[in-house]
């Protein structure tokens, strides 16, 4: 075995140890391994979700008065990936209608939703630490979600994106 197979192979059982992931770049028939993290965690807000009387109507009024790009799913908000500028990622903000059972079993007005890094491994820790999960992890081309009750019973929503699939959908976004 050559020294740089040698050291790619070490370096990749120590960063698997340290919740990371490795891909391995091409320049020049020379390979450098690049760390992911995977540490299961929230990376950021993912959407913001209220009840509302008319949505339809208060997503127009948002559109007309604030200039909120909107759509009948809300209004999802560009923004750049802090670790890799080149990335967009999205916030979606919605009302829903007053008889919604999606913020369920929570009665509360709002519900927010959480970006995330290895939504299975956060599940877990959540459920080993006495969260109450209260669905499965759904899996959809924009990414994977769940909802967790916190311990006042906010429903919330862990949110892994894959926000390649929401720019190829294009339309109009907040910026």
């Amino acid at each position: 075995m050559n020294t740089l197979r040698f050291l790619l192979v070490v370096g990749t059982a120590i960063l698997m140890s340290c919740n990371s992931e490795v891909q391995y770049q091409a320049a020049d028939d020379q390979y450098s391994a690049v760390e992911i993290d995977t540490t299961p965690r929230v990376t950021g807000i993912g959407g913001i979700f209220f009840r509302a009387k008319s949505p339809d109507s208060l997503r127009n009024w948002y559109r007309e008065h604030l200039g909120i790009a909107v759509s009948p799913f809300g209004s999802p908000f560009e923004f750049r990936n802090a670790n890799d500028p080149d990335q967009v990622n999205y916030l979606i903000w919605n009302p829903f209608p007053d008889s919604t059972d999606y913020f369920d079993p929570s009665d509360k007005e709002f519900m927010i939703n959480y970006r995330v890094h290895n939504i299975e491994a956060l599940v877990e820790q959540l459920r080993t630490n006495g969260a109450v999960i209260v669905d499965t992890i759904a899996e959809y081309p924009y990414g994977k979600f769940v909802h967790v009750l916190d311990p006042e019973g906010n429903n919330f929503e862990l949110w892994e994106p894959v926000d390649s699939t929401l720019t190829g959908m294009g339309g109009k976004t907040t910026k």
